[in-house]
C-alpha cells in the first residue's frame, strides 16, 4: 500500500509514566499497511516520504484511538426494558429485556463508540441462550459486526458456572419461589447452562475461526461468585497455555465483597492471589470495593484494573479509589460497561466524568487526576487490558495506526484562551460533533459524521422494525417471571451485609460535624 501522511496542528503520541503529555506541534504522522512509520515535525516527515498521500488537518489534534476496556451489549438495558437498580436487583430487572439479533445489537453500540473516538473495544459477551452451536452463532454475529464496521475488538465470553441469579446456587434460589414460578425459573436457567468444557471449546472455536487481525480472542471468568475454584484454575491454565489475557469482574459492589468473605473468609483479591490468577495478564473490572491491602497486592503483581465510572454511579456500586491506584503506577483502563451516564457510549464524556469525579477536597494537585492521566487510561492503559497489549494505545513507529482527529476550532468555538493547554481544553470541551474522523488500522472508518463502510440508517431501521413487533411468547414469559422473582431477590439481599458492613471511605466529600 502507498504511504499515507496525516498532518495536524498537534499530534499526541502518548503520555509518559510520570503523566507528562507527549505532543508535537505542527506535526505529521506517516503510516502504511495499518502501522505507524514515523511521527515528527511536518517538514521532516513529508520530506522523508515525498510520494506519500497527504491529508491535512490544519486546526485539529490527532490523538491515539480510544479504548473502551469493558463492554457487553449494544442497545442499553434501559432501552430494552430494564430500569436502573442496584446491581444485584438489576439482574432481576433484566429478565424482561427484549431480544435483538447480536449482529444488529453490536452495530448499534459500535456506531456510538466510533463516533466518540473509540477504535478498540473489550467486548465481554455473556448470557447467550441456547446450546453450544447457538452460542457460537451469537458470538460469531458479534465478531462479524465489528469486522464489517472496521472496528478493533478484543473479544471474550464470560464463563459462569454457578449462582447465575443471586449469590447462592441456582437450585437453592428456585426453592425460595412458589412451585409454578420455580418451574419457569429452572427452565430459564437451563437455557443458559453450557458445561465448563463447552466454554473452553468456544474459545478454541473462535480462535480457529478468526481471520482478521483486528480481532483477538481472550478469556473471561465472569466473577468470583459465578465461578468455582476449580473453574478458575482451569481458565488460568488455559490462559497460560494459549497466551491469552483474562478479564474478570470483581468487587463491583459491597455485596460482592461480602460474598467473598462468606465463601473464602478473606477478600476476593487475596483469594485470587492464593489461586495464582493475578498478574499483568489479568484485568479486574470495577474493583470498587478493594481494601488497601488488596490494592497493594494488585500493584505488586502487576494486575490491571478497568474503571467503569458511569456504570458504578448508575447502579449505585460505589467509587473506585482511582488515585490510590495511580499513585502505585498501576495499569488502569477505562470502560463504559452497559452504558454511560447519558445511556450511550460516549467515551469523550466518560473521560470527562473520570476527570471530575475524583476531585476530592483539598489543594494538592497530585491528589486528583490530570487530563493527561485520563487520556492514558483511555488509550495506552486501556490497550494493555486487551489482547492487543502494547500494539495499540500510542502513536509511535511500529504501533497500530488507530487514531482520532479532533476539531479544536469546533470544540472551542467561539473562543478559547491559549493559556489553557490544548489537550486540557479538548478533554473538558470536546463532544462527538468535534470528532472529525476516526482511523482504525490506517483506514478511515468514520468521517464528517458518516460511517464509510456501513449504512447506519439501514441498520437502525432494521433494529426499529425488529423491536416494533410485540413481545413473543418467550419474552412475555420472562416479563412475567421478572414480576414474580423481583421481590424474592429483594428479600434475599435484605440483611446480607454482615461481615463487611463497616466502611472507612477512601474519599471524604463532606462532613456532618
Amino acid at each position: 500500500m502507498t504511504v499515507e501522511i496525516a498532518t495536524a496542528r498537534w499530534i499526541v503520541t502518548g503520555v509518559t509514566k510520570d503523566g507528562v503529555l507527549e505532543m508535537l506541534d505542527d506535526a505529521a504522522l506517516a503510516h502504511q499497511d495499518g502501522v505507524v512509520l514515523a511521527v515528527g515535525p511536518k517538514a521532516e516527515v513529508t520530506n522523508a516520504y515525498p510520494d506519500a498521500n497527504v491529508t491535512a488537518h490544519s486546526h485539529h489534534m490527532i490523538i491515539p484511538g480510544l479504548v473502551n476496556s469493558h463492554h457487553h451489549i449494544g442497545l442499553t438495558p434501559l432501552q430494552l426494558g430494564a430500569p436502573d437498580y442496584p446491581l444485584e436487583l438489576w439482574f432481576a430487572a433484566r429478565l424482561a429485556m427484549r431480544k435483538i439479533d447480536p449482529y444488529l445489537d453490536t452495530m448499534f453500540s459500535a456506531f456510538e463508540m466510533i463516533a466518540s473516538g473509540v477504535t478498540t473495544v473489550q467486548h465481554i459477551q455473556g448470557w447467550a441462550m441456547g446450546d453450544f452451536d447457538q452460542v457460537v452463532a451469537s458470538a460469531s454475529g458479534v465478531l462479524k459486526a465489528y469486522d464489517d464496521i472496521g472496528m478493533r475488538v478484543s473479544y471474550c465470553y464470560a464463563v459462569r458456572e454457578q449462582n447465575r441469579f443471586v449469590y447462592e446456587a441456582d437450585d437453592e434460589f428456585c426453592k425460595r419461589l412458589p412451585p409454578d414460578v420455580a418451574k419457569v425459573m429452572a427452565a430459564h436457567f437451563a437455557k443458559q447452562t453450557l458445561q465448563f468444557d463447552d466454554f473452553m471449546q468456544l474459545f478454541d472455536v473462535l480462535v480457529d475461526q478468526n481471520d482478521t487481525a483486528r480481532a483477538r480472542i481472550q478469556l473471561a471468568p465472569a466473577n468470583l461468585h459465578w465461578m468455582s475454584d476449580d473453574g478458575l484454575l482451569a481458565i488460568q491454565e488455559k490462559s497460560s497455555a494459549a497466551g491469552a489475557p483474562m478479564h474478570m469482574h470483581l468487587l463491583e459492589t459491597a455485596f460482592q465483597k461480602e460474598y467473598a468473605f462468606k465463601r473464602t473468609g478473606t477478600t476476593a483479591v487475596k483469594h485470587l492471589e492464593k489461586l495464582g490468577l493475578l498478574g499483568p495478564h489479568m484485568t479486574l473490572g470495577h474493583g470498587v470495593w478493594m481494601t488497601q491491602e488488596d490494592i497493594e497486592i494488585c500493584a505488586g503483581t502487576g494486575t490491571c484494573v478497568c474503571h467503569n465510572c458511569s456504570s458504578n454511579f448508575r447502579l449505585r456500586s460505589g467509587v473506585l479509589p482511582l488515585m490510590e491506584l495511580q499513585k502505585r503506577r498501576m495499569t488502569v483502563g477505562m470502560g463504559m460497561d452497559e452504558a454511560g451516564i447519558n445511556d450511550d457510549r460516549d467515551m469523550l464524556q466518560e473521560m470527562r466524568m473520570a476527570l471530575t469525579v475524583h476531585r476530592v477536597p483539598g489543594m494538592t494537585i497530585t491528589d486528583v487526576p490530570s487530563p493527561a492521566q485520563v487520556l492514558r487510561m483511555a488509550t495506552e492503559h486501556g490497550g494493555m487490558t486487551t489482547a492487543f497489549g502494547a500494539e495499540i494505545g500510542r502513536l509511535e513507529p511500529g504501533r497500530q495506526m488507530d487514531a482520532v482527529v479532533l476539531d479544536y476550532d469546533s470544540a472551542t468555538y467561539p473562543f478559547q484562551d491559549p493559556d489553557i493547554a490544548p489537550l486540557d481544553a479538548l478533554i473538558h470541551r470536546a463532544k462527538t460533533k468535534d470528532v472529525q474522523s476516526v482511523m482504525i488500522a490506517g483506514r478511515v472508518v468514520y468521517e464528517d459524521g458518516a460511517f464509510t463502510l456501513i449504512d447506519r440508517a439501514a441498520i437502525l431501521a432494521q433494529i426499529a422494525e425488529a423491536l416494533a413487533k410485540p413481545r413473543d411468547e418467550e419474552e412475555q414469559e420472562r416479563h412475567w417471571l421478572r414480576e414474580q422473582v423481583f421481590p424474592v431477590v429483594e428479600e434475599f439481599y435484605d440483611g446480607y451485609l454482615q461481615n463487611t458492613s463497616q466502611r472507612t471511605p477512601f474519599y471524604q466529600g463532606s462532613s456532618s460535624t
